[in-house]
């Protein structure tokens, strides 16, 4: 069990830290790990928000003190919730340039990712 609990922390560590190195996306970047370069930033930082959303949820099963079950409610909210802060930061910029229709289907995903992670949250809060 010890091993495991060790794999999944090197695990979290490692989305932790590519997490980080997405969100700032830039040209050195791209030259140090040989990315394909890109002139829009936001799968990369949609990305971040999963990875580094992912390395919550890892940090949460980590300090669990039961056997392994999953991720779980805990590992769900992480991953949705920074999921959503970071499209929300997007349309909220003026970075994202995309036609109206895709602004409205993002802001419809916005409002789905933000509400399952409050109803997630609730639902784990109230049975705690």
């Amino acid at each position: 069990m010890k091993r495991g609990k060790t794999l999944i922390l090197v695990d979290a560590i490692i989305n932790l830290l590519l997490g980080i190195i997405l969100l700032s996306y830039s040209d050195w970047v791209v030259q140090i790990f040989g990315l394909p370069l890109t002139k829009d930033t936001f799968y990369p930082n949609i990305l971040d928000g999963v990875l580094f959303g992912i390395g919550l949820a890892l940090i949460i099963e980590f300090r669990r003190k039961n056997s392994f079950i999953g991720l779980g409610l805990g590992g769900a909210v992480s991953i949705n919730l920074i999921g959503g802060i970071v499209l929300l930061f997007y349309l909220l910029s003026d970075k994202l340039v995309v036609p109206a229709h895709g602004r409205l289907i993002l802001w419809i995903l916005e409002i789905i990712l933000i509400g399952i992670s409050a109803f997630e949250l609730f639902t784990f809060l109230k049975h705690k």
